[in-house]
């Protein structure tokens, strides 16, 4: 049987919606093997520092980098051509459940695995000391990197979803959290988002000035969530060079057709903003803010103002792990059955961010749950709500936009409105029938 409250929306008009693309700037890798073997053949000093039958651990994290398996496989093979024994240590701090099994268990649903990879993944969650910052912080790092002949750091650069600073994520974040596994990111995150930014980069000095970095492999992706560039870079210098490669990451970002177009971000009023998925390979928040305006934390601002936000699963990828969907006022009870309080709990306790494991509201359907974000939205013209409808907040090359949303963003550049303005399309189930185009 139905609740009750069902009742008090399920007469909600629901706006028509219009599928629309949007065409950004962008600049994509065609051959990644080849990329990664100019890159490094165009850093003179990695050949010098690589010498015959010397152990190599090389990071990988837990997100779902564009041509991750690719990326990975590449920095191998060009490792062994050069005469390393390279092996890969999970690098995510207290992901996959804070445990070395889960962490390997993590990279296999990436794609990374011994046989994709070609070499041994070593995954532990022991650390040693290494350093200690000013205030007393211990500075840790995995033992088995450390135990190495050297370390190669290997990360995406990006903004990040909690926090602004110089260096957000990437190659100085991957060595003071990744490496640093749960005690690490534990000491990081101790004192607050606020100051995240400023430990990322003091335990990476520490670390690069103690431990055997032999260089750090970076990568940059455009808006389409592929690859864009790969970049090599010395350990000395490195948190200052990875900087101007963070600044081109935030110009890459993918945004909603909101707001100014010479800003990185979108702004202004949205009344609904409707996501199908949460998901760790689209943020570490599972929603980025970046997109939606709505920050877990006080140390990372901007973004459209959103009344409501209404989403719909977290991706089978993800196992349960919905962080962030706190962020959300509605959601389905699909999502809330699936909801891994685990895995959830483990990042929020870690992060000492407890509001990213609190649930919204949950309604029967997808249907309903739409219904109920249009109701609450507090929209002064029922008639003509603004709503945007998104796959996930890290693919917006197509979306929906409402009938009253289409007048605004019609005179956009690079904005095609695809289809005419048609009623959403529900199941017996009320589950949201209105499709993709294929492949997205």
């Amino acid at each position: 049987m139905r609740p009750g409250y069902v009742k008090l929306v399920e007469n909600v008009a629901l706006p028509r919606m219009a599928l629309v693309r949007q065409n950004f700037d962008a600049q994509d890798v065609d051959d990644v093997a080849r990329t990664v073997h100019d890159a490094i053949a165009g850093a003179g000093f990695v050949r010098d520092r690589i010498r015959p039958g010397m152990s190599v651990a090389l990071t990988v994290g837990s997100r779902g980098l564009a041509s991750l398996p690719e990326l990975v496989r590449a920095i191998v093979a060009e490792l062994k051509a050069l005469g390393a024994e390279p092996f890969i240590v999970p690098s995510m701090g207290s992901h996959g459940g804070a445990t070395a099994e889960g962490q390997t268990k993590v990279l296999a649903q990436l794609g990374v695995t011994e046989a994709s990879a070609g070499c041994p993944i070593r995954s532990s969650m022991e650390t040693v000391e290494v350093g200690v910052l000013d205030n007393g912080m211990s500075v840790r790092i995995d033992r088995l990197a450390y135990e190495a002949d050297g370390i190669v750091l290997f990360n995406r650069i990006k903004p990040h979803s909690a926090f602004r600073w110089e260096n957000e994520s990437g190659l100085a974040k991957m060595l003071s959290i990744g490496l640093g596994k749960q005690s690490g990111a534990d000491n990081c995150h101790a004192w607050g988002f606020n100051y995240v930014g400023r430990f990322v980069v003091e335990m990476a000095r520490v670390k690069l000035a103690t431990c055997k970095v032999l260089f750090g492999i970076g990568t940059v992706e455009n808006a389409y969530d592929r690859l864009s560039k790969v970049v090599v870079l010395p350990p000395e210098g490195m948190i200052e060079k990875e900087r101007v490669y963070l600044a081109e990451a935030m110009r890459n970002m993918p945004r909603l057709p909101l707001g100014p177009l010479d800003q990185p971000l979108a702004s202004g009023p949205l009344d609904v903003l409707l996501v199908d998925y949460v998901g760790k390979e689209f943020s570490g928040s599972g929603m980025d803010p970046n997109i939606t305006g709505r920050p877990s934390t006080t140390a990372i601002k901007g973004g459209p103002s959103v009344s409501r936000i209404c989403v719909l699963d977290v991706t089978d990828k993800s196992q349960g792990n919905a962080n962030g969907v706190a962020r959300a006022d509605v959601i389905t009870e699909r999502l809330f059955d699936r909801f891994d309080r685990e895995s959830v709990y483990t990042n929020s306790l870690t992060s000492g961010v407890l509001i990213a494991a609190s649930l919204p509201m949950a309604m029967p359907d997808e249907k309903t749950a739409i219904q109920a974000a249009v109701k609450t939205c507090e929209s002064h013209t029922p008639d003509a709500i603004t709503m945007i409808r998104i796959p996930n907040t890290l693919h917006l090359e197509y979306l929906y936009a409402s009938e009253a949303l289409l007048p605004q963003i019609a005179g956009r550049p690079g904005v095609e409105i695809l289809s005419e303005p048609v009623p959403m399309q529900f199941d017996a189930a009320g589950k949201l029938k209105d499709p993709w185009p294929e492949g997205h």
